[in-house]
């Protein structure tokens, strides 16, 4: 059974679990720091709201049912939607989305790989 981490992210007073592959949970906080730095710099009218990474952890037990966990690549893909939707055209967007996209396509070999070794 592969190990997995948890990045437990926040917009205003909302929690959300990203459940990710252990090698891979870093990666996805430090994007959410880099976008959080670059999101500032964007002209478009309509920029999504973008939640912050507070902490990684090995274990999660949640406590209230009203919270869930969201799979890695699940977020990723919502991520890259929002981001994709983003009319920009004074800031050079493609950068932001070239590694959301690398990211994204990181996680989905890695599940490709992980469902090859359960066949």
């Amino acid at each position: 059974m592969p190990t997995m981490r948890y990045v437990i992210l926040q917009l205003n007073h909302e929690l959300q679990f990203v459940e990710m592959p252990a090698d891979y949970a870093y990666q996805l906080s430090a994007l959410n720091l880099r976008l959080h730095k670059e999101i500032a710099k964007l002209t478009a009218a309509s920029v999504p709201a973008l939640p912050r990474a507070v902490a990684e952890c090995d274990r999660l037990d949640l406590l209230e049912e009203t919270h869930h966990i969201t799979g890695g690549l699940a977020y990723i893909y919502a991520l890259e939607a929002a981001f994709s939707a983003i009319e920009e055209s004074s800031y050079p967007l493609i950068s932001l989305l070239t590694e959301i996209r690398a990211l994204q396509a990181q996680l989905e070999q890695w599940y490709e790989e992980e469902a090859e070794q359960l066949l």
